[in-house]
């Protein structure tokens, strides 16, 4: 078993992934295996409603100049999927909402190429709009047939500077306990 994460965020290892790999300690410890992929400095575009996935249905999204096909096998690959990102603005980054546009559509498109898979949203957060990233991802999971765990409180870490979310033990509590039921569901789903 397999959990692919993206960390939406401009900043490499910052917050967000530390959350992230919060998760991934005690999915980790439970034998799953994970991926971090990080979005900063990489250019995705959004979708341009071209709708080429609806007539190809190959899987892939016409827009090629960039890594959103790799990212979309490596979803449709995975058991569990973590979308992670700060919050900018009251909601999720434009990062995350490109990867969410652009891997959805090519799942709908392809007869929801992600469901029934276990999703996640990891945001970190200043001070407010953290609730709307988290709904923000958690529309991405819902339209595409997936399961979504929950945890002992929303899935949040709060934090601004790079490393502050070490400081708030109930989000890292939150990220223990999320990994532990992703995990507990993906063993449940796969027996």
């Amino acid at each position: 078993m397999k959990v692919i994460a993206f960390n939406a965020s401009a900043r490499k290892d910052g917050n967000t992934a530390i959350l992230i790999k919060q998760v991934f300690k005690e999915l980790e410890s439970l034998k799953i295996k994970t991926e971090l992929i990080q979005l900063a400095g990489q250019r995705i575009c959004g979708c341009i409603a071209c709708g080429q996935c609806l007539i190809t249905k190959n899987n892939k999204c016409a827009i090629t100049d960039d890594l959103v096909n790799e990212y979309v096998a490596k979803m449709a690959q995975a058991d569990g999927i973590i979308i992670g990102s700060p919050t900018y603005f009251a909601d999720c980054t434009a990062g995350a909402k490109a990867l969410i546009e652009r891997a959805g559509m090519v799942s709908r498109a392809n007869n929801n190429l992600f469901k029934r898979k276990i999703g996640a949203a990891v945001v970190a957060v200043r001070r407010g709009g953290a609730i709307h990233a988290f709904d923000s991802i958690n529309h991405f999971f819902t339209i595409g047939e997936m399961i979504i765990v929950g945890a002992s409180y929303w899935n949040l870490g709060i934090g601004r500077e790079i490393g502050e979310v070490t400081n708030d033990q109930e989000g890292l509590n939150t990220m223990s306990v999320l990994g532990k039921n992703m995990a507990w569901l993906m063993k449940k789903i796969n027996t």
